[in-house]
């Protein structure tokens, strides 16, 4: 006979309690120790935070789908909008293990990153203007800022000060945009490059560019009406500063600066997101604010989720749901046994149409799965949820800078605007028109820097 130590509601109960209390992660010992010791995670956590089947009672279990018939079950376990549209289009996610292994939740050099962090003693705090510094005053040097996250703020630093935890990425994106009744509205194929400057994994600076922390560049490759156009955001180490944008359109055949404090409009048209949704944290940090844990939970979302583009050749996931059978990826959820409810609100537009936005965190990793926009009425309006994972499919892998270690990055966006009933289906491919490829690359700073991140950049990629 067994005698349990915990009841089954013990995990949940402790969960509630530490978001009262301000707590760091964790339930039966601090996360942070075993992030430290390198050891897996499932000791930090009772037995029903990691088991669907638990949680459920046996009603869920690994390998099911959820489907309308039984997503009422998990429907607390849900962000909202997806429970939406499991119940209502014809939706279905298959269920995965919990990842209990630290490191396939990083990139593998921002994971040693923050492993060298610990061993050197580098810790981060909030400088008198609300940037992320180390300890001693300096710019942050790489790596996840905070371990232990205990307030709304420091959640928020983790996802704002390296969007990809690369310090070169470049993505292949297609964005397949769906009118409600199914159809098909749109189609676009676009390249997006981010390059670190300051917070990089390597520790270093890149060009000694003290001011700033990243360059990025987003060029449309198709359709024909919207190809060579081309964004460039020059962004400012310090958060309360707005990045400077510069754009190339074809039709004007030069490069001129558009105003950045606009984040709430769509780039082009169609498209359900924002610049503002981006990695749930597409604006400056501190033009963001009131940042604030809701809750503490158990949830299910896809933090790490297959790789399920690794079967067809061009990294695209099969599809499946909605009015035509095809509006959504096939994509599994996994239960993360720690989640935070990170509320914000854009105190930096006094005009944004959009009145506050919930993150939903994991702790594991400090990344978001999804994350909802809310109206100035207080009305769901979108949420864009993003899978997380490494890019392994069986025997099939893809490494990443190192040439040894498996890439990470994000596999799939579904950008749903719960109020139009139109989907942003965008996946990451292994290329888009115009050959251009995705990329985990060290090494070639440099190279990138002329090919994707200066103006005259910008007036040559539009012209190809």
């Amino acid at each position: 006979m067994r005698i349990r130590k915990y009841d089954f509601n013990y995990g949940r109960r402790a969960l509630m309690k530490k978001a009262a209390l301000g707590a760091g992660a964790g339930v039966l010992m601090p996360l942070h120790q075993l992030f430290a010791a390198e050891q897996d995670l499932g000791k930090a956590y009772p037995d029903e935070l990691l088991s669907i089947e638990m949680m459920t009672k046996g009603q869920i279990k690994t390998g099911d789908y959820l489907t309308a018939d039984n997503v009422d079950i998990v429907k607390d376990l849900l962000d909202p909008i997806v429970f939406d549209q499991i119940k209502t289009m014809n939706r279905k996610i298959r269920i995965k293990k919990t990842e209990t292994d630290f490191s396939k939740m990083f990139p593998y050099e921002s994971y040693q990153a923050s492993l060298r962090n610990l061993r050197n003693g580098v810790s981060a705090r909030f400088d008198a203007d609300g940037n992320v510094v180390t300890h001693d005053g300096q710019p942050w040097v790489g790596g996840l800022p905070f371990l232990d996250p205990k307030t709304g703020d420091e959640v928020q630093a983790n996802m704002a000060m390296s969007w990809g935890r690369g310090d070169y990425n470049q993505y292949a994106v297609n964005d397949t945009v769906f009118n409600p009744d199914g159809s098909k509205g749109y189609s676009y194929d676009l390249a997006w490059a981010e390059l670190q400057v300051q917070g990089r994994n390597d520790g270093t600076v890149f060009r000694g560019m003290n001011d700033l922390l990243r360059l990025q560049t987003v060029l449309f490759t198709a359709t024909q009406d919207v190809a060579g156009s081309s964004f460039l955001s020059i962004w400012y180490r310090d958060q309360r500063k707005f990045p400077d944008l510069y754009g190339y359109l074809p039709q004007f055949r030069r490069v001129r600066q558009f105003p950045t404090n606009q984040r709430f409009e769509p780039l082009i048209p169609g498209v359900t997101w924002f610049l503002s949704d981006t990695w749930s944290a597409g604006d400056p940090m501190r033009t963001w604010g009131e940042f604030k844990i809701l809750n503490r939970k158990p949830m299910l979302g896809a933090f790490n989720t297959n790789w399920g583009g690794g079967q067809n050749d061009n990294w695209v996931h099969n599809t499946h749901g909605g009015p035509n059978g095809d509006m959504f990826f096939d994509v599994e959820y996994e239960l993360a046994p720690e989640v935070v409810m990170l509320e914000s609100k854009p105190i930096g537009f006094p005009r944004a149409p959009v009145g506050r936005r919930i993150s939903y965190v994991d702790v594991r990793s400090s990344i978001y799965s999804g994350s909802i926009r809310y109206d100035r009425q207080d009305k769901p309006w979108a949420n864009f949820e993003t899978g997380f994972g490494q890019y392994v499919a069986g025997d099939k892998v893809v490494h990443g800078p190192d040439g040894k270690h498996p890439a990470w990055s994000w596999l799939y966006i579904h950008s749903f605007d719960a109020q139009s009933r139109r989907m942003s289906r965008i996946t990451h491919q292994k290329e888009c028109a115009g050959g251009y490829q995705s990329l985990f690359k060290e090494g070639e700073d440099e190279k990138m820097y002329s090919r994707f991140f200066t103006q005259q950049a910008l007036q040559r990629l539009g012209q190809v």
